[in-house]
Order: structure tokens, then C-alpha cells, then sequence
């Protein structure tokens, strides 16, 4: 969990800035990319990154600008990383600005269940990455190039200079 603003605002960046990555790279195309039979597309799953933080965020007593969580996902992937890239700053700002490190240990009441401030945002960043986790499947499945998280993804092998891992 974080004991402090800024470790939160320090891991927040790093994801976040991954996260924009991936977004970056979507085409409008791409957006249309199933999942499987009555599941959404990869542009909701997209959206969904924008506007999921206004739940556990919110609960959390931060106030942002962010879209509702009842809008319909743009049809341009370039709406979608915009909406993140400001959104994303706005929870930094909020954090910064709303939250102290005392506050991080009060007690919220999250899905029913008591958390910290500190275990939202834990779990919060949790959450967007297991999103992003999705959404780098369905991009490749739509044959839009990822980026590695935490190691190179395979198109980025050569730009280290060393063979792509055999499979």
C-alpha cells in the first residue's frame, strides 16, 4: 500500500504513462475489435480506462474532471487517449491537491467492504492494469502493436538488439 501522496503519485505516473502508450497506438479501426459473442469491443474496453477511475476514486472522497461512466465510448481512438491524458492528469492534481499522507490511512467504504484510502488507490491502480492487460490482447488481435509494460513486448526485441525469444 502507499504511506505517502507521493509514492502513489510516483507509480501512478509511471502506469498511467504506460497506459497512454497503448492508447496512443489505437486506431479507429481497432476500436471495433470484438472480444468474443456478447462481450464489448476493444473501444469499450478503452473508454472503460477513462472513465473507471470516477467509482473507486470518487468513493475515495476525489473530485475530478473525468467523462461519465454512462457514455458512449468516441468513435476516433485519438478522443479516447485525449480523454485519458487529461483525465489521468486530473487525478494526479486531485491526489496532490485533496489528499495528505495522514489521509491515506481514513477508512472508506468501498464495494461494502472497508479500505484505506491508501488500499483504493492500490487497488485502483490494480484495476487499470488488469484493463490494460485486456486491452493489449485485443490489440494484438486487431494487429496493433503493443508496447511492453514491464519487458519488452515482442516488436520491441530488435530495438534492443537481441532476437525475439522463440516461442
Amino acid at each position: 500500500m502507499f504511506t505517502t501522496v507521493q509514492s502513489f503519485i510516483k507509480e501512478y505516473q509511471q502506469e498511467s504513462a504506460t497506459t497512454q502508450q497503448l492508447l496512443d497506438a489505437l486506431t479507429d479501426e481497432s476500436l471495433r475489435q470484438p472480444q468474443a459473442d456478447g462481450y464489448r469491443a476493444l473501444g469499450y474496453v478503452a473508454w472503460h480506462l477513462v472513465h473507471n477511475d470516477r467509482g473507486m476514486l470518487l468513493g475515495a472522497g476525489l473530485k475530478f474532471e473525468a467523462p461519465s461512466a454512462s457514455s458512449k465510448p468516441p468513435l476516433h481512438a485519438a478522443a479516447i487517449a485525449d480523454a485519458y491524458r487529461a483525465t489521468s492528469q486530473g487525478i494526479i492534481h486531485a491526489v496532490r491537491d485533496q489528499l495528505t499522507d495522514t489521509k491515506l490511512q481514513e477508512v472508506v467504504n468501498m464495494f461494502g467492504m472497508r479500505w484505506t484510502i491508501s488500499e483504493t488507490l492500490y487497488n485502483y491502480l490494480k484495476h487499470e492494469i488488469h484493463h490494460r492487460g485486456q486491452l493489449t490482447i485485443l490489440m494484438r488481435q486487431a494487429g496493433v502493436s503493443v508496447i511492453g509494460a514491464y519487458g519488452p513486448a515482442k516488436e520491441q526485441w530488435a530495438n534492443i538488439g537481441m532476437p525475439i525469444p522463440a516461442i
